[in-house]
């Protein structure tokens, strides 16, 4: 965890966090679980999942692995009452998990692969939140967090299906912000900026991979987000990384 992450317990918490096998979604899983939290791992691969677990594990923590391809609505639709059955509860969604796309200009997108981004970044997450919806409401203090990008909102040539979905998404989630403000629930977005991922790498294959800030970076706002003492709400939350000059 970043020396400068702030001190929040969250003992007694049940998390799920989509995308932890790697990334932005495993420092942030790892964080979860040190301040206490069992944290539900989710991503496509089982054996990059089982490491994070280790991880966890070996520092003290908690945690649960669910294999799952988000592209499986079925299967996305079941686990609301399969959390709901297993853990009896859920405080904290955080939904990572995103899929890039080709970069390239939209008279030229595949009409499939266009579909493939926004099922996975939008439709997905929206299946995520409907089947999760009694639960995060039912917390004390359920937070929800979605991982966005500043292509949402300062959309770049090239990166048509991906900055669409990532608006789409942010849209979605102050919709479902909207709808819960009367609850205890804290809904917010959170733009990493500038993170050294696999997914920035395919983006900008020619960048220095020292300059943007490590995943780790990212901790202090997630964990503010998804502490009991969050004041935030629908809101779209920057976290403060940017590419280090050369």
């Amino acid at each position: 965890m970043n020396e400068s992450s702030p001190k929040v317990d969250l003992s007694g918490r049940v998390a799920l966090v989509t995308g932890a096998s790697r990334g932005i979604g495993a420092v942030v899983a790892k964080a979860y679980a040190a301040a206490g939290a069992h944290v539900i791992l989710t991503a496509r691969t089982t054996g990059a999942l089982e490491e994070a677990d280790d991880v966890i594990r070996a520092a003290g923590g908690s945690a649960t692995i669910m294999p799952l391809n988000l592209l499986d609505f079925d299967k996305i639709d079941a686990m609301g009452p399969a959390i709901a059955g297993r853990f009896g509860r859920l405080d904290i969604f955080v939904g990572n998990a995103a899929m890039l796309g080709t970069l390239t200009p939209l008279g030229h997108t595949d009409a499939k692969e266009w579909q493939r981004v926004m099922d996975l970044n939008v439709t997905a997450n929206f299946r995520l939140l409907r089947t999760l919806d009694p639960l995060l409401r039912a917390s004390d203090a359920g937070r929800v967090i979605m991982v966005s990008s500043s292509a949402a909102q300062s959309p770049r040539a090239y990166w048509g299906a991906y900055a669409t979905s990532k608006a789409a998404l942010e849209a979605m989630t102050k919709v479902y912000a909207a709808e819960v403000e009367t609850t205890p629930l804290k809904v917010n977005i959170i733009d990493p900026g500038a993170t050294r991922t696999a997914m920035r790498a395919r983006a900008f294959p020619g960048e220095d991979p020292s300059k943007p800030k490590d995943p780790s970076e990212t901790v202090p706002l997630f964990l503010e987000l998804a502490g009991s003492s969050c004041v935030f709400h629908g809101e779209v939350r920057k976290a403060e990384l940017k590419v280090k000059a050369a």
